[in-house]
């Protein structure tokens, strides 16, 4: 489906979504992102709903600056999946043991392991650059260092919100793992930090949104950022590689007899922020809950704990910056859903899905999310979908 394009102050606003089905609220963050001196585009996906510093479901493409509250708190959160060798076959009907052993590898919620994981002891974990990657910590915001311990023990767990761990069936019955996290407490330490910088600096005092303020090329305040975005977009990566490291353990265990394989892993970010070259121009693309799409590019677009998610392959449409969703969107806000529904909806819109189904999950209730389905037809010049997905055990912190 072709774009829509609507005017704004600096650049057009290209927007994947139905306009009219846009909220107030997110369609004034697009205009004031559209102010931006320093903008040079900006592209809308159809799961786009308001959101803190910017929009979600916003690719924001800036020359020599990046805003870090469009970044967000949670650097380098994302999705990743691996295709196993198991069918419906081999799973039992209760899955309730199962989704135990799962909670009790993973730590979930504000969870953290006793004692840090040891990435070289898991069968094919890509171990070099471990001792790089942890070194280069020391060089992050002094102000954040002091997070140290936690950032060791935090590596390798869910967190809460939206996160989750799934096991999905595709539509030829082969079993799919599937994970959702990011930086942990230490990505959400380090953005409030330069968030916080970003705010008293001179040139963004005349922003129409202060939320909106950004670092520019070739001062401390910028080389201080990116050094600390990209270590926090490389710890969310490793974190989701060694949940999924986890979680292949378990299955193993679960299903020894039937010897299970594993495919290659599929990861992309969904908030973050990457160097890349559009118009001639080399350009800060930040994702604010969008997934590159560059062509070819294998991707994850999830629904909501009751509904499906797609495993899609990105077509390379410049227009949209090479970017897709980054899942279903939210059509109301988290204390909005707890108003409205009750735990028997939760029961009823989950039904056939092991999981939570009390209270503190409510506001994850799929009926808090756009359907899936409209966001993917929304979408289809920007992704091909390679598998549908359903799961049958989800996680939640």
């Amino acid at each position: 489906m072709p774009y829509v394009e609507i005017p704004g102050a600096k650049v057009p606003i290209r927007m994947w979504a139905d306009p009219a089905s846009v909220e107030d609220g997110a369609l004034r963050q697009l205009q004031n992102v559209a102010t931006l001196p320093w903008i040079k585009g900006l592209a809308v996906m159809p799961d786009v709903h308001y959101g803190k510093g910017a929009t979600v479901g916003s690719v924001i493409a800036m020359r020599d600056a990046v805003c870090p509250a469009a970044v967000g708190v949670d650097i380098g959160c994302g999705m990743s999946a691996v295709k196993t060798s198991l069918t419906q076959n081999d799973l039992p009907d209760d899955l309730s043991g199962l989704r135990d052993r799962i909670e009790q590898a993973i730590p979930v919620g504000r969870g953290m392991h006793d004692t840090p994981v040891d990435p070289s002891r898991m069968h094919g974990f890509p171990t070099a650059g471990w001792d790089a990657f942890w070194g280069r910590f020391h060089g992050v915001a002094e102000e954040v260092r002091f997070r140290e311990e936690r950032a060791v023990k935090q590596m390798g767990t869910l967190g809460s919100g939206n996160h989750y761990i799934e096991l999905c069936f595709d539509s030829e019955g082969a079993l799919w793992l599937t994970l959702h996290s990011g930086s942990r407490n230490i990505g959400k330490e380090l953005a409030d930090h330069h968030i916080g910088v970003a705010r008293i600096l001179p040139h963004n005092q005349g922003l129409v949104d202060r939320d909106l303020a950004v670092f520019v090329a070739d001062t401390e305040e910028m080389t201080a950022y990116r050094g600390d975005l990209f270590w926090a977009q490389e710890y969310a990566r490793h974190n989701r590689a060694i949940m999924m490291g986890l979680l292949k353990e378990v299955v193993h265990k679960e299903f020894r007899k039937a010897k299970p394989l594993f495919e290659p892993e599929i990861s992309c970010h969904h908030n973050y922020v990457a160097e890349e070259r559009y118009d001639g121009m080399d350009l800060l693309v930040t994702r604010k809950g969008a997934i590159r799409a560059g062509s070819g590019d294998l991707g994850i677009i999830p629904g909501s704990m009751g509904t499906s998610t797609y495993i899609v392959k990105g077509l390379g449409n410049s227009a949209a910056f090479n970017s897709a969703s980054h899942g279903a969107g939210r059509r109301m806000s988290r204390n909005a859903a707890k108003r409205r529904f009750s735990t028997r909806d939760l029961e009823e819109q989950t039904r056939g899905v092991e999981c939570r189904k009390d209270s503190g999950v409510l506001d994850e209730i799929p009926a808090a999310y756009k359907p899936i389905e409209q966001v993917m037809g929304r979408q289809n010049d920007l992704v091909e979908v390679v598998a549908k997905l359903k799961q049958v055990v989800c996680v939640k912190g």
